[in-house]
């Protein structure tokens, strides 16, 4: 695992990620809340430090309006691009 303290930076997707990797704020946040992953855990399984995990989430709350607008971001581009999927009911053998 990296030694190296990571900051978080808008480098890729227009969005806070861990600065030279790909894993944003976003991500982290869902990893520990949303599924209930301890930080150890979400550190261990992406080859980061646990102080990634939690300068990720510090990062997530320090900053309200713009991870709303982040997660704002998100779903419009799931609607926008919801015609592109296939729901499974409507796939015939």
């Amino acid at each position: 695992m990296s030694q190296m303290a990571r900051r978080i930076v808008r480098e890729l997707h227009d969005e806070p990620h861990l600065e030279g990797r790909r894993i944003t704020v976003q991500f982290i946040k869902e990893q520990v809340e949303g599924r209930g992953l301890e930080p150890r855990t979400v550190a261990d399984r992406h080859d980061i430090d646990v102080a990634d995990v939690y300068r990720a989430l510090t990062y997530y709350y320090d900053n309200p309006e713009e991870m709303r607008a982040v997660e704002q971001d998100r779903e419009a581009a799931i609607e926008e691009h919801a015609h592109l999927t296939t729901d499974p009911e409507d796939v015939r053998n």
